[in-house]
């Protein structure tokens, strides 16, 4: 199994983790799991409702009820990448034991590293992007704790602070752990406060938990592959967002959850308590 993440990039990753975003070198550019066409023979063992597919010209804010398909199958899509004006996610690639293999040995390298700081890896998933040239991703966050890895072609992410809510306010957390979209709002306004972390081949960029980018694809077709993980706190962050949810709808005005190392312990367990109920409720009724 090819290194992912050698001594200087692991040195390099706990100087960030968790909460600084960075550059790290790895060695997975040139494998061949990531070529074309090996991603076209795994698009067809996926599932459907593991591929998402988009046109590429986007703004950087968009409402993701306007985001459209590109009208191409998913081999098409990928084999027409430099010239379909795309972009592509194949989702949760890790149910491929291929792929799940070349996940697992690459966080194996850094959980050293995590374990101490956040606890353990739990979740852990992983996807690929595919992007025709000047293609872009908009304006989003995640929750997980991430490490973009560029595989084949150039890109640049534009990240802001993650715990800053004059980007995102409060609301906009609260819905989208209630299960609303990851695209958020933007504005021009916003994008001095933004970072930029230009990505080649064999460099990744370490995201933390629901720190807010876009991406703007290069010239030339890119495929990144991001492999992921939650954290106990990143668990408690998100139970924090649901209760401050419910005390919003009471008239309150809740405080923001605090971020790492912050546990946000008595908002997760009241949350906790309450969706249990709600449960125990539903299957009363």
């Amino acid at each position: 199994m090819t290194a992912c993440f050698d001594a200087d990039a692991r040195a390099d990753f706990a100087r960030l983790y968790p909460e600084t975003p960075g550059i790290l070198r790895h060695g997975l550019a040139g494998h061949p799991a990531f070529e074309l066409e090996a991603l076209a023979r795994l698009a067809q063992r996926m599932r459907p409702q593991d591929v998402e597919q988009n046109v590429g010209d986007l703004p950087i804010g968009i409402d993701p009820t306007e985001v459209r398909h590109n009208g191409l199958s998913v081999e098409e899509t990928i084999r027409r990448i430099e010239d379909c004006g795309a972009w592509m996610v194949l989702k949760f690639v890790e149910q491929d034991a291929e792929y799940r293999a070349l996940m697992e040995s690459a966080l194996a390298e850094i959980r050293p590293i995590v374990t101490p700081a956040t606890g353990a890896m739990l979740k852990m998933e992983a996807f690929i992007f595919v992007s025709s040239p000047d293609a872009m991703t908009p304006f989003h966050f995640d929750p997980e704790h991430n490490i973009l890895l560029q595989i084949r072609g150039d890109k640049v992410m534009t990240m802001f602070p993650a715990d800053d809510e004059t980007i995102v306010d409060g609301r906009s957390h609260e819905t989208f752990h209630l299960g609303g979209h990851r695209n958020l709002r933007y504005e021009d306004g916003m994008a001095a406060r933004g970072r930029p972390f230009a990505l080649s081949p064999g460099e990744a960029v370490y995201v933390p938990v629901k720190a807010p980018h876009w991406v703007r694809n290069g010239a030339a077709p890119s495929v990144s592959f991001s492999i992921t993980w939650r954290s106990e706190w990143s668990y408690r962050e998100a139970d924090a967002r649901g209760l401050n949810a419910v005390l919003r709808r009471a008239g309150l005005s809740p405080a923001a959850p605090g971020r790492h190392p912050s546990q946000n312990y008595a908002k997760s367990i009241a949350w906790r308590a309450l969706s249990r109920v709600r449960r125990m409720a539903g299957r009363n009724a």
